[in-house]
């Protein structure tokens, strides 16, 4: 049996699809735990992941900013949040993330907040600085 290179491709994007649906759904979950409060909803979203690093944009009330985490043993874990610092290869890679991922993830966030609001894409530009978290239970 033989398959053209387009059906080879369609196989694989298939395969990869739902996992990283199921990864993006995973990230916010976590972020949401950590962070909605009543009358304050956490607005997640887009979530890029790239093997084990996941960059998610978030937004509540009238902050923003981007998170970065990790899998590990335990799942999915919030390491820091930051702004626009985690929308760059250089700034992703000064903050430990591999440069392969990071270029991945660059590229695949540019691409994801293409389709979000001006308005959005400055709540999360006006976080400052990098806030690491704690180890997470």
């Amino acid at each position: 049996m033989r398959f053209g290179i387009a059906a080879s491709l369609a196989l694989i994007l298939a395969a990869c699809g739902p996992s990283n649906k199921a990864d993006q759904q995973a990230v916010q979950a976590v972020l949401h735990g950590l962070y909605d409060r009543p009358g304050a909803v956490l607005e997640t979203g887009p979530v890029v992941v790239e093997d084990d690093i996941a960059v998610a944009d978030w937004t509540q009330g009238r902050m923003g900013g981007r998170a970065l985490l990790r899998r590990g043993d335990k799942g999915w874990r919030l390491t820091l949040c930051s702004g626009d610092a985690l929308r760059s290869k250089a700034g992703l890679m000064e903050l430990g993330v591999p440069q392969a991922q990071a270029e991945a993830l660059e590229r695949q966030l540019h691409a994801a907040e293409a389709k979000v609001a001006p308005e959005r894409l400055k709540m999360m530009a006006a976080f400052r600085g990098v806030m690491r978290m704690e180890e997470q239970p």
